[in-house]
């Protein structure tokens, strides 16, 4: 079931970025018609499991969406004032957004150009003995150079948290990302490499403890230090067998409250549509590879243009199709313009953050992270990508993309004809 395009595109951007079929419907249909709860049962249990199984992960908690994954991941960095935390400028501000809570020194790391994930040779040189954590993005599916980031992280004793919203169906060596580093975070947004009906998120964590945090946090109870009484020693009126909740507070004391909890459980629903797509997972990145295929062939055949593409022992999830323009901003304009007269969305992704408000209130600002700055304002292209788009609209977009790059770096060359 594929939307229709949106703003008039002939090819648009995606709006869904897994296809929802008659399998998902299926499930529903089943959990609707039986008498489970639709929270915190049977769908959302096996979800969590084959989500653990796939990651490689020691545990995977879902919950709402990946924004909370990334908020409950840095509730478990327990940061403190004149801690340091280092992020990546290129991603969307979910990522980094949790750090504004918190009375620390954020200090962005330039990215790799190639990549647009963080440049290990930066990290290290940004790493003080105050640092507590790396905060990283494998930028629209294209994993970060793990291994030299966790070899930096291990001996100083950092903590890294990857965010996978892009990755899910990526490899690294061999390796899946949620499984790479301390703590990982996916997201199943409508636009996601799969969807649970439109928002939803997993965490995945290397360390008991954190899991034990988690699933108290995300079931409304606070995130508190507690210590068992001794037997007898306990005071507590007399409860009856109705009074639910009742059980088991009198056994304990608080020791410390670090934070309230919160409700954050993933609907029945949702895990049931989860557990559809990622049997479905190989099958939709398979298509993505296949329309990034074909896009590669067209854009290399301009000179002036780069690609962005996984090592040969990695493989891309191609969540986002991106590509670099050279040659200065006005070719990457006449491009987009040609582009979208030929009926094809652009859509760049994202902003650097270090130059967005919030974070130039912190004291950021330009010449923070020159990469960065010039990738995005002068070279980075993204174009759709995503198994929802036919093989027809994939024909056009190619030949699309082969007239406008000609155009953009032919100044003499006509502007394309309206929107076909």
């Amino acid at each position: 079931m594929n939307a229709a395009p949106s703003g008039g595109y002939r090819v648009p951007f995606a709006r869904r970025g897994s296809v929802v079929g008659e399998a998902d419907l299926a499930a529903l249909a089943e959990l609707v018609h039986g008498d489970g709860p639709l929270t915190s049962g049977m769908w959302r249990d096996r979800f969590e499991e084959r989500f653990r199984e796939l990651s490689g992960a020691r545990h995977a908690l879902s919950v709402t969406s990946g924004t909370v994954a990334l908020e409950l991941a840095v509730r478990m960095l327990d940061l403190a004032p004149g801690d340091e935390v280092i992020a990546t400028p290129q991603t969307f501000q979910a990522t980094v957004q949790p750090l504004l809570d918190h009375d620390v020194r954020v200090r962005f790391c330039d990215i790799d150009p190639d990549t647009l994930n963080i440049d290990p040779v930066v990290l290290e040189s940004l790493i003080t003995d105050r640092t507590r954590a790396i905060l990283l993005v494998h930028y629209g599916g294209l994993v970060a150079d793990m291994d030299r980031i966790m070899a930096l992280a291990r001996r100083r004793g950092i903590i890294v948290v990857e965010d996978s919203a892009h990755a899910l169906g990526a490899r690294y060596r061999g390796r899946r990302p949620g499984a790479l580093a301390d703590i990982g975070c996916f997201s199943f947004h409508s636009t996601k490499n799969i969807t649970t009906l439109g928002e939803g998120g997993m965490i995945t964590l290397a360390r008991d403890e954190w899991a034990e945090r988690i699933l108290r946090i995300r079931d409304n109870e606070a995130d508190g230090v507690y210590a068992a009484l001794p037997a007898g020693q306990a005071t507590a009126p007399a409860l009856l067998p109705w009074m639910k909740f009742a059980d088991g507070v009198y056994r304990h004391r608080a020791v410390g409250i670090r934070a309230a909890g919160t409700n954050a459980t993933m609907s029945e629903a949702a895990a049931a549509v989860g557990l559809v797509q990622l049997a479905s997972l190989e099958r939709f990145v398979a298509r993505r590879r296949e329309i990034a295929g074909r896009l590669d062939a067209a854009v290399s055949t301009v000179p002036g243009t780069r690609l962005h593409r996984a090592a040969p022992d990695s493989r891309h999830a191609y969540h986002l199709y991106t590509f670099f323009l050279t040659g200065g901003r006005q070719v990457r304009e006449r491009f987009v313009r040609v582009l979208d007269a030929l009926g094809v969305e652009v859509q760049l992704r994202y902003f650097p953050l270090h130059l967005s408000p919030e974070w130039r209130l912190r004291g950021h600002g330009p010449g923070e992270c020159p990469q960065a700055e010039r990738i995005w304002f002068g070279e980075h292209m993204n174009l759709p990508c995503h198994p929802g788009l036919s093989d027809a609209q994939v024909d056009h977009m190619v030949t699309a993309v082969t007239r406008a790059l000609h155009e953009a770096y032919d100044p003499a060359a006509p502007v394309g004809a309206a929107r076909i």
